[in-house]
């Protein structure tokens, strides 16, 4: 069971490309901001943006790191995406396996 105070995080960013997905999570991972990094096939992202509808296709990468890194990982994102407003949307851990957890921040610290 995971503590009530979030320890680690699934952080979620859309990409335009697999290229950007790659150069990206290698950087993440290099950095130890990321213990791992999951790449998703490109899917459709439709939103509104400076007040019309887009559609685009994007990649999305699921990033599992420690909390206490969100702060430099979104620096690192926000610094190597195209985007001038990248996604970078993290969600708490509230149950994992205890190796797993442990793993994450051994790997992300």
């Amino acid at each position: 069971m995971v503590p009530a105070e979030p320890v680690a995080l699934v952080v979620f960013v859309t990409v335009p490309d697999e290229q950007t997905a790659v150069k990206l999570a290698e950087a993440l991972l290099q950095q130890r901001a990321a213990a791992c990094v999951q790449i998703l096939p490109a899917g459709r992202s439709m939103y509104r943006w400076k007040g019309k509808i887009e559609s685009a296709s994007e990649s999305t990468l699921l990033i599992k790191t420690a909390a206490s890194r969100f702060a430099e990982l979104e620096q690192l994102i926000r610094r190597l995406h195209p985007y001038e407003v990248p996604e970078v949307i993290g969600i708490p851990i509230a149950e994992a396996s205890a190796p797993y957890l442990n793993w994450i921040l051994d790997e992300s610290q």
